[in-house]
């Protein structure tokens, strides 16, 4: 971070991997179509992506902090702390959701491991009777179908168990690191301009200040001199 930017927010440990973003306005982090709060809104999916790859690139054991340079001047004071809260919940949430997948996962691997063992087990009866029954070529073609169709049974349970969910695990443990990260910002712009009026955070309606290009001019109606008496 360059020395001449104002900054407010998390101060950023050393020897720490800082995942850096541009934006010209906060509000452009977060999902435009979202109508929850700030604090509970969506991350913009292309920003999501780019914090995560960004992290994905990094050794899995190294610390995050996020910093995002902000191209305008410095805003209400609590702006910091609200982003953080917003991205450390939102990162949360995403750490939460992989843990239910992975378990749904196990879940439904459990059962497909039932139901192949079962189906396994049953080819190999039913081939070993049909090889006793027929004692031919075809008995031991019968067979050996049978017992290939009873390891395809297994195919699926077997790859939930060696392959699908170790890069879930991965997936929830990137999450949470990205969701205790610091979080930065640093602001490009003079501190005078105003233009954090209208970005994220938003102020409520009752003392949200209107754009000057927004504002109304009330003209007073024109002085109509009163008759004089006859």
């Amino acid at each position: 971070m360059s020395p001449e930017h104002e900054s407010a927010g998390d101060p950023i440990p050393p020897k720490c991997e800082v995942i850096e973003v541009h934006v010209g306005e906060l509000k452009q982090l977060f999902n435009a179509i979202d109508p929850s709060p700030f604090r509970e809104k969506d991350l913009d999916p292309k920003a999501e992506e780019f914090i995560v790859s960004w992290a994905q690139d990094l050794r899995s054991d190294s610390r995050l902090a996020l910093l995002v340079y902000l191209d305008r001047g410095v805003g209400r004071p609590e702006e910091a702390a609200i982003l953080r809260d917003a991205i450390h919940q939102y990162f949360g949430q995403r750490a939460t959701a992989s843990r239910q997948r992975l378990r749904r996962l196990f879940r439904v691997g459990r059962t497909s491991l039932a139901i192949g063992i079962t189906s396994l087990a049953l080819s190999l009866i039913a081939g070993d009777f049909a090889a006793k029954l027929l004692r031919n070529t075809v008995g031991e073609l019968l067979r050996e179908s049978l017992l290939i169709g009873g390891w395809v049974a297994m195919w699926r349970p077997m790859e939930m168990f060696l392959y699908d969910w170790w890069p879930i695990r991965a997936e929830a443990r990137l999450f949470d690191r990205l969701s205790l990260m610091p979080v930065r910002i640093a602001y490009t712009k003079d501190a005078s301009s105003e233009a954090w009026r209208w970005d994220w955070p938003a102020v409520s309606p009752s003392d949200k200040a209107q754009r000057p290009s927004d504002s109304k001019l009330t003209v007073p109606p024109p002085h109509v001199p009163a008759a004089q008496k006859g």
